[in-house]
C-alpha cells in the first residue's frame, strides 16, 4: 500500500504528463507536495519505481512514466488530499519546461581507499549530484583515495557513487568493511568461506579475508569527477 505521499505524488505526475507531455521537475514535485528538499522527492520516486508504479526513461534526466495507478486502493481522504496538491500545483500557470538539471544532496562519507584500506565513513557531509545519475534506492557517495582501480577507470580523487546494500554478486565492485573498521574499493569474489578483494591495477595484490571480517556496505552506482 502507497503512502499519501507516494499517492499525491504519482497522482501530480500523472496529471502534468496530461496536461503538457512532460515530466516536472524535482523542484516542482517539492514545492507541490510542500516537501522540505529534493531528496525527500528522490525517495519517493524510487520508492515508486521500485513497486512498479512509474519508470524513468533511459538518457534522459526528467522523463518519468507513470505505469499504473493506485487510484481504487486510495482511501477517500488520502484522494482528497492527492487532489489538492495537484490542484495547487496547476492552478498556477504553466511554465516552460527547464533544462534536464535536478541535482539533489546525497551524503558524502569521507574518503575510501582504492589501494590498501583505510578507515571508512569519517564523519558526514553532502554532495550535489544529478539526479539522472542515480536509479533507485539509498544512496551516498565517498571520495576516492589511491590508484589500485585505475584499470576500471576509477582515480584517486574521483566521488564513488554508492547504492546502499548488504549484498552484491561475484565481480561486481563493493564497498567492502574489514573487521567493522576499515573500508576499501575493490572487485567482491566469493571463493568458499574466503573473500577476495580484487584491485584493479597489476601493481597490487588482491585482498583475502576469512568471510565473516567482510561486511559489503554498498556497491558502485556511478562516478563524478572534477576536472581543475
Amino acid at each position: 500500500m502507497l503512502t499519501k505521499k507516494q499517492h499525491e505524488l504519482i497522482r501530480f505526475i500523472h496529471q502534468r504528463l496530461e496536461d503538457t507531455g512532460v515530466s516536472p521537475s524535482f523542484e516542482e514535485m517539492k514545492e507541490a507536495l510542500d516537501l522540505k528538499s529534493k531528496s525527500g522527492v528522490h525517495r519517493l520516486i524510487s520508492a515508486l519505481e521500485e513497486r512498479g508504479f512509474i519508470r524513468r526513461l533511459p538518457n534522459r534526466a526528467r522523463a518519468l512514466e507513470v505505469l499504473k495507478q493506485p487510484e481504487d486502493a486510495l482511501p477517500a481522504s488520502a484522494r482528497s488530499a492527492a487532489n489538492d496538491a495537484v490542484s495547487r500545483a496547476t492552478a498556477a500557470p504553466t511554465k516552460v519546461a527547464a533544462p534536464a538539471n535536478d541535482v539533489i544532496e546525497i551524503p558524502l562519507h569521507g574518503r575510501i581507499a582504492a589501494g590498501m584500506p583505510i578507515e571508512a565513513l569519517e564523519g558526514q557531509s553532502s554532495l550535489p549530484v544529478p539526479a539522472a545519475l542515480l536509479g533507485p534506492g539509498e544512496h551516498y557517495a565517498l571520495e576516492v583515495s589511491g590508484d589500485s582501480m585505475i584499470e576500471a577507470g576509477i582515480f584517486d580523487g574521483d566521488f564513488a557513487l554508492i547504492r546502499r546494500t548488504d549484498v552484491a554478486r561475484d565481480g561486481e565492485i563493493v564497498v567492502a568493511l574489514v573487521d567493522d573498521e576499515e573500508a576499501t574499493l575493490k572487485f567482491l569474489h566469493k571463493d568458499g568461506a574466503m573473500i577476495r578483494l580484487d584491485p584493479a591495477n597489476a601493481s597490487y595484490e588482491p585482498q583475502v579475508y576469512q568471510s565473516g571480517r567482510v561486511k559489503v556496505q554498498g556497491k558502485l552506482a556511478g562516478l563524478l569527477r572534477r576536472y581543475h
